[in-house]
């Protein structure tokens, strides 16, 4: 029986709890800095108010669901222990340091997943061979705002201490994007804006930007979150290709702020110039569903000694695109990536200086 210690019990954290919980792991401990009310099926397991103290148990997985900026750090200290690793996405909050915990797996020999949720749901499975099938170049139209008030809008601000919306959001997305168009990314640009004076000054709750990819195509994402955002066409996914597109038919009929929400498909619309086609999703998993499934896989990673470069190398390439988007709403200027021969060099040198934050890619006017 697998030992898991779960590090962080937000949204996500308790999700993972309950899901080996019910996959009957034997779960060591679970870590928060601050009391948090349980679940039930959860109270009896150990609890611990750092890290080190979970660690202390010897789990044979850790699951990571802390603040972004301590994934890293986490994740590097559980493989040194020979423990393998789930942690949330982003991975990190610098290339550098998302290739240092690459790096780290590679070194060590154990697996790490990260939780790319969407790669465990059936429909957007389907939606993206259905985009795939059409051919390229692409058009990418996604976004995910989120009208937040309340606990919600508590647990934002909570989040932008450490991640943008864009980034903390626009991983998943840009890795549909680049599973779709397999072709590497070559430009960036953002944009932004602080809508809201609970939040730092530095920090923007609201932001968008545009991918340039080899092959020509092209994408946008746009993520907002707060009080003031609005619930009109915030959820957008449409694939669009010279033979045709396909797109979400279902995405807007429940509130932005509905967790479950933010996955679920309802019915995918291909259109081709010879008629439109609709695929029905019903009995999609919800959120617990599909984090069970996250916690499934990552049990068969290990017992199966799963290859994961591919999706170690996608997470990074993902976060890439997210922080130069960052990078560019912060500076006002347009981020051009390596080229992709360049990628995986640039991304080894980044790997040895965790202080360069800018490493893989250079700003141009």
């Amino acid at each position: 029986m697998t030992r898991v210690l779960v590090a962080g019990l937000g949204n996500m954290g308790l999700s993972h709890a309950r899901a080996h919980h019910k996959l009957g792991s034997d779960i060591v401990g679970l870590v928060n800095s601050s009391d948090v009310e349980l679940p039930p099926e959860l109270q009896r397991y150990p609890r611990f108010r750092s890290f080190e103290e979970g660690m202390a148990t010897r789990p044979d997985l850790v699951v990571i669901a802390t603040y972004s900026d301590s994934h890293a750090d986490f994740a590097c200290q559980a493989m040194e222990t020979g423990a393998h690793v789930f942690v949330e996405k982003p991975l990190a909050t610098t290339v550098a340091d998302a290739r240092r915990v690459v790096t780290k797996a590679q070194e060590t020999g154990c697996k790490l997943v990260v939780g790319y949720i969407l790669r465990h749901h059936p429909s957007w499975m389907r939606l993206i061979e259905a985009a795939r099938g059409l051919g390229g170049p692409y058009v990418f139209r996604l976004n995910l705002n989120q009208q937040s008030s309340g606990a919600e809008w508590e647990t934002h601000k909570a989040l932008m201490r450490t991640t943008s919306p864009i980034v903390d959001c626009g991983v998943h997305y840009v890795d549909v994007m680049c599973q779709i168009t397999d072709a590497q990314p070559v430009r960036v640009h953002g944009m932004g804006l602080r809508l809201s004076t609970e939040i730092a000054p530095d920090m923007y709750n609201y932001g968008q930007f545009q991918v340039i990819f080899e092959d020509g195509s092209v994408g946008w994402y746009e993520a907002g979150w707060g009080p003031m955002m609005s619930e009109t066409a915030f959820f957008v996914k449409d694939i669009v290709s010279p033979n045709g597109s396909v797109s979400i038919t279902d995405g807007n009929k429940e509130a932005s702020a509905n967790i479950d929400g933010h996955t679920r498909v309802g019915s995918i619309l291909i259109h081709t110039p010879e008629g439109d086609h609709q695929i029905d999703m019903p009995d999609e998993p919800g959120h617990q569903e599909l984090c069970n499934a996250e916690q499934a896989y990552m049990l068969r990673a290990v017992a199966e000694d799963i290859d994961l470069a591919r999706h170690m190398n996608d997470a990074v390439q993902s976060l890439a695109v997210c922080l130069a988007a960052d990078e560019s709403i912060r500076s006002g200027q347009t981020v051009s990536l390596q080229e992709a021969a360049q990628w995986p060099r640039c991304l080894s040198r980044a790997s040895t200086n965790p202080s360069a934050k800018r490493m893989c890619w250079t700003t141009s006017p």
